[in-house]
């Protein structure tokens, strides 16, 4: 007789949906609880109740859920409630539809009771994702259409907990108890992780975009990293913390982990730049920011020929009359030495040998041809010298104001608005209606070379059809400061 580990006579799966204030487990507190308990294929107890926030319920959420100030007046606090609904899940495995919300808000109401709560957890848009992989959609209107299962009260805690269950009964009969116990066992699998951190760590965190830091003892940040699937990250750094000793120190002084979630990853990788560099992590090989950039602009000399000059003074508003952008003078000038050497260009021209009369260095030994002595043609050697340096030109704005970068997370819905300017990223909303009210006047902001490298390939690069940009008037123009 075959054994499935995970569907056995005792296993109560705990169908679990909840209604909230907001998205913020911190902030925002439980308006409705509604849970149906199934095991050995049937629905064997269930139970719900509407929660007093102790907050009151905004207009939106209202809208939602259907949920008003006036039905929670009379209803229990969680206090009220709390003994029960942990007897009730005693030894059950927690199931919701992006479990990581609910799971995070249980645990945070236990928190405020001074009260700790831990499960095993299942999360059904995960098992969606490992049972059907060829789909790109697995909220819960995309199952209820794909599965064709019967229409439910959405956004009411009782009628999500209908349509999972559903989901999950309808994945068990079409894929058999043997797949759904395999993909259960691989989902409710627990990498190891740090001794100092909770055992369901991974739980709390969503798999989805953003930025995660890592904190030792006396909240010293450790580290920042980013991912377009944050879970699934911060585990990967478990599973190989013994694979070096940097990752062995990092395991040893680890101790709370924070995230901030992004709508994608454009807004993932600027977070992460912008905190690595202001807020300096131990164990962040990445660089500073640089104090002072330097690039390289061209100009004619008294005999007409291009001559290469350093530059610590940018105008941020003409960046395309300069080439290249260097954290120190000694890396410009390697770059200088290459393009000399491939293109045989002057050396004294480039501004790599003293000027002087009389040919340059490199002349002597066929590397020049001969622009030091005036031998060259002036319009020959300027057009070999533009092409030369063509890769390096930099870009100067292509807009008239700031812009906005659109990200949606295609499961949430969450939107990101990246506002832009000047190859600099200033701020972020979540609503068009916010720009509206957005004012820029007055705002300084620096020049950063590895967010100018990440917006110009994101904007002008080979995908740059995958954001929508709004271009933005009204707004003003903050003051863009050099490094």
């Amino acid at each position: 007789m075959t054994i499935h580990p995970h569907f056995r006579p005792d296993t109560t799966f705990a169908f679990l949906d909840l209604e909230t204030t907001g998205g913020n487990a911190t902030r925002d507190r439980i308006t409705e609880i509604g849970i149906r308990f199934w095991r050995s294929g049937q629905v064997v107890d269930e139970w719900q109740t509407l929660v007093n926030p102790q907050a009151r319920i905004s207009s939106f959420i209202e809208r939602l859920t259907g949920i008003s100030n006036e039905m929670v007046a009379d209803a229990p606090t969680f206090d009220a409630v709390a003994v029960e609904l942990a007897e009730r899940l005693e030894g059950c495995v927690f199931v919701a539809h992006n479990a990581r919300f609910d799971y995070g808000f249980v645990k945070a109401e236990f928190r405020r009771l001074g009260r700790m709560f831990a499960a095993k957890v299942l999360c059904t848009v995960k098992l969606s994702r490992r049972l059907y992989p060829d789909h790109k959609r697995h909220n819960i209107d995309a199952l209820i259409a794909r599965h064709g299962l019967p229409a439910v009260e959405r956004h009411r805690a009782m009628g999500d907990v209908t349509a999972m269950l559903a989901f999950f009964e309808h994945a068990l009969a079409e894929q058999g108890v043997e797949a759904m116990d395999r993909a259960v066992g691989e989902l409710l699998q627990r990498p190891s992780v740090p001794s100092h951190l909770p055992p369901d760590i991974l739980a709390d965190l969503p798999d989805a975009p953003g930025v995660y830091r890592f904190y030792g003892e006396n909240d010293v940040l450790l580290y920042v990293g980013k991912s377009t699937r944050i879970a699934q990250r911060v585990a990967s750094h478990f599973s190989g913390d013994h694979q070096t000793s940097r990752g062995v120190r990092l395991s040893e002084s680890l101790r709370r982990v924070e995230y901030t979630r992004t709508a994608g990853e454009l807004g993932a990788l600027l977070l992460e730049l912008r905190q690595i560099k202001t807020l300096n992590p131990l164990f962040n090989r990445r660089s500073r920011a640089a104090k002072q950039l330097v690039t390289i602009e061209l100009s004619p000399d008294d005999a007409g020929y291009f001559q290469a000059r350093l530059a610590r003074e940018l105008g941020p508003h003409r960046l395309g009359d300069y080439y290249g952008l260097f954290r120190s003078k000694r890396d410009a000038e390697k770059a200088l030495s290459g393009i000399a050497a491939k293109n045989d260009l002057c050396n004294q021209k480039l501004g790599l040998e003293p000027d002087r009369d009389g040919p340059c260095f490199q002349r002597a030994l066929g590397r020049c041809r001969g622009a030091c002595e005036n031998a060259e043609d002036v319009t020959r050697y300027n057009l070999r010298t533009q092409i030369a340096f063509h890769g390096l030109r930099l870009t100067t704005w292509p807009w008239p104001g700031a812009v906005g970068i659109v990200e949606r997370d295609g499961e949430t819905g969450e939107t990101d608005i990246l506002v832009v300017y000047n190859w600099i990223h200033v701020a972020t909303v979540h609503h068009e209606d916010e720009l509206h009210d957005l004012s820029l006047n007055g705002q300084s902001v620096r020049f950063d070379l590895d967010s100018y490298k990440l917006l110009v390939k994101a904007l002008l690069g080979p995908d740059r059809a995958a954001h929508r940009i709004i271009e933005l008037a009204g707004t003003g123009l903050p003051d863009v400061l050099m490094p």
